[in-house]
């Protein structure tokens, strides 16, 4: 007994003398999480830090180029805004940066900055404006009005294409992609061909159809038989943008599935363009489907006809389509006639002559870019500018503005002195006009 007792009172003492933990300083593995009040207020701190320094301009392009790699996405996103807003070719490393983010806000908004450098005021029409964002997810705008494209002497890095190319090809979301496909059609990325066919495939519209306009203005024939797959597609603005593009491809391997497109259309629009593409082909044995539709009660196909028969140049046709164009009531359904009796050897200026008529739509605004397209074409004949030159002595602003740019995509050597001309033109909006396209014209034939 006695001997249980100083068993006992030695554990306790023994107890008494070890170290017992601080009552008030819970294990390390207990430890309270930092308040998430401090972490917002950090990302705050450096969101406003930015916002300062897009304030200085240009100088603090570098700086905030750093913030570009925060951890915080609310912090990322509002350095890509800060440089959208700074702008120039000193944020185009930054933006390339940026587009490489797994963000797709951050994306869409560097790629629209990215295109705002090479084509300033893009901000104000790209999809930037239109994002609504659902956590991790956005949305966007698109607006079916996309005729925007650099000039043709603006020089694209490669790396912006090839960062846009990505985004394309296998973005974080479908708007994003889209939105990559469109900057690539505006910035002429041809190096990103592969990228945008290979889009195609992704099955959804909107992507499919910023990239069909893409590869329209990029213009590359090579990639006409890529596209070819969806020229039945059943959606109606997917399978018009495939013939437009197809027609200005000119991808003759495709014209017997435009030919069935005519024959057995989705809707009277995909038949329209599937013609449309056919006279772009130009091919001799599609002459009597353009007769034949030269007449229809339809605008738009008598339109189509008369492009077709315009670039086969049968000599035969000239009175039938001088015929047809004293009987034509429609303005759209003339100016294509017109185009095609120029086409045929119609050098003739005069009141009520098929030229003048051409050079008359320059004035009309809804028919001025029609106009220019028909008269470029033209102008690609020495005799047909030959004919145009004369004019601008005396034409109107709007003629000289519109045979400027004819001449910029179409001109020669011999164009350079009358473009000259009208660079001291005392209109400013002429003036503007030519000096631009003249420098379009040396950077193409030289």
């Amino acid at each position: 007994m006695k001997r249980l007792t100083l068993l006992l009172f030695s554990a306790v003492l023994t107890f008494a003398q070890s170290p017992q933990p601080d009552k008030q300083s819970p294990p390390p593995e207990q430890a309270p999480p930092p308040d998430s009040r401090d972490t917002a207020k950090d990302v705050r701190q450096r969101v406003r830090a930015v916002r300062a320094m897009a304030a200085q301009g240009q100088d603090s392009i570098p700086k905030i180029a750093a913030y570009l790699r925060d951890p915080d996405t609310n912090v990322r996103l509002e350095a890509v805004k800060a440089l959208d807003d700074i702008g120039g070719p000193k944020t185009v490393d930054a933006l390339v940066e940026a587009a490489r983010d797994n963000d797709p806000e951050i994306q869409i908004r560097a790629a629209d900055g990215l295109v705002n450098v090479y084509l300033p005021g893009y901000l104000k029409t790209g999809i930037s404006g239109t994002l609504r964002r659902a956590g991790n997810s956005v949305r966007a705008k698109f607006t079916d009005t996309n005729d925007q494209i650099i000039d043709a002497y603006v020089e694209v890095p490669l790396p912006v294409i090839q960062v846009l190319g990505r985004q394309a090809r296998g973005s974080v979301s479908f708007e994003s992609r889209a939105n990559a496909a469109r900057a690539l059609g505006i910035l002429r990325g041809q190096a990103a061909i592969p990228d945008l066919l290979e889009a195609l495939n992704s099955k959804d519209n909107r992507l499919m159809y910023e990239s069909l306009v893409a590869l329209q203005k990029i213009r590359d024939p090579a990639a006409g038989p890529g596209l070819a797959f969806l020229l039945h597609d059943l959606d109606e603005k997917v399978q018009i943008a495939a013939l437009q593009a197809t027609g200005i491809l000119r991808n003759q391997a495709a014209a017997p599935e435009v030919r069935d497109a005519i024959d057995h259309p989705l809707t009277l629009k995909t038949q329209r363009e599937a013609l449309s593409a056919l006279a772009m082909m130009a091919d001799q044995a599609d002459r009597s489907i353009f007769l034949r539709y030269l007449n229809d009660r339809d605008e738009g196909l008598r339109t189509a006809s008369a492009e077709g028969l315009a670039r086969l140049k049968n000599p035969d046709d000239r009175m039938v389509l001088e015929k047809v164009f004293e009987t034509e009531r429609t303005s759209g359904g003339r100016l294509a006639i017109a185009f095609a009796i120029v086409s045929l050897g119609s050098r003739q200026i005069s009141e009520f002559s098929p030229l003048q008529y051409l050079i008359n739509n320059l004035n009309v605004k809804a028919y001025r870019n029609v106009a220019i397209a028909y008269l470029t074409e033209a102008a690609r004949d020495p005799e047909l500018r030959q004919a145009i030159y004369p004019i601008l002595t005396h034409a109107t602003r709007d003629e000289k503005t519109g045979i400027s740019i004819v001449l910029a995509r179409s001109g020669d050597r011999d164009s350079e002195t009358y473009l000259e001309a009208l660079v001291k033109d005392p209109d400013p909006e002429v003036m503007q006009e030519s000096t631009r396209s003249l420098r379009t014209l040396r950077t193409r034939i030289r």
